[in-house]
């Protein structure tokens, strides 16, 4: 028969055992405090305190979160945050990586799936958009922190920017490739409208015009990719 003290020790159980599974760290993408960044492996603590911090981080802004809050959120004690993270700086820079790596793996899965590729960019943006729906703090937090001069976390945004315009490049590239293309307009600035326009666009359809479908917001930013393509 369960009692209130069996289900705590199974609680405390379960958590060290998410401590021991997160305490062995890879080599990966260094933050604002040079730790690294990159986990070996993602584990349930980790998706727990992204969900509970991306949620309370995108109502009050990172700085006005204290660790207790995000540790009670995530149903974990703060010496399991402090553990897995060491600060509060190296747990939002890790939780940056963490989002930015289940957008990255979104879109890198469909690659390949449709031939043609103004058709593919437009499944790229479907499911950008569908990881916003998803994890709608994540998209409310870049938004405010990435433009943020100077920032705590500057360089990881930066970095992790960097990431998400390299797969938006690719993809235009594949365009470029089999399209006719205004080579006028600068590559840097036409993938950075892209990728700014899926997080406002995005954003503004959850805040603001819920009633839009999210087909109707893919083809708005997409109509940055059908102004380059020469008619």
């Amino acid at each position: 028969m369960s009692t209130p003290e069996a289900a705590r020790a199974r609680a405390a159980t379960a958590e060290a055992a998410d401590v021991r599974a997160a305490g062995v760290r890879a080599a990966g993408v260094t933050g604002a405090t040079g730790k690294k960044l990159r986990p070996e492996r993602t584990n349930a603590t980790k998706q727990r305190l992204f969900e509970a911090s991306m949620e309370l981080i995108g109502e009050r802004g990172a700085a006005g979160v204290t660790v207790d809050e995000i540790a009670a959120a995530a149903g974990v004690s703060k010496g399991t945050v402090y553990y897995n993270f060491g600060s509060k700086s190296d747990l939002i820079a890790q939780l940056l990586r963490h989002g930015v790596d289940i957008m990255l793996g979104r879109l890198q899965a469909i690659e390949g799936q449709v031939a043609d590729p103004l058709d593919a960019m437009t499944n790229m943006v479907e499911q950008a958009m569908e990881f916003m729906d998803d994890y709608p703090s994540f998209a409310r937090l870049w938004v405010s922190e990435n433009w943020r001069a100077p920032g705590e976390w500057s360089a990881v945004f930066a970095e992790l920017r960097g990431e998400l315009l390299a797969v938006i490049g690719s993809a235009v590239d594949h365009v470029a490739g089999d399209y006719p293309v205004d080579h006028s307009i600068a590559r840097g600035s036409l993938e950075a409208a892209i990728l700014g326009a899926i997080f406002v666009v995005g954003l503004d359809r959850q805040t603001y015009n819920p009633e839009r479908t999210r087909g109707q917001s893919v083809a708005a930013v997409m109509t940055i990719m059908h102004g380059y393509v020469i008619k």
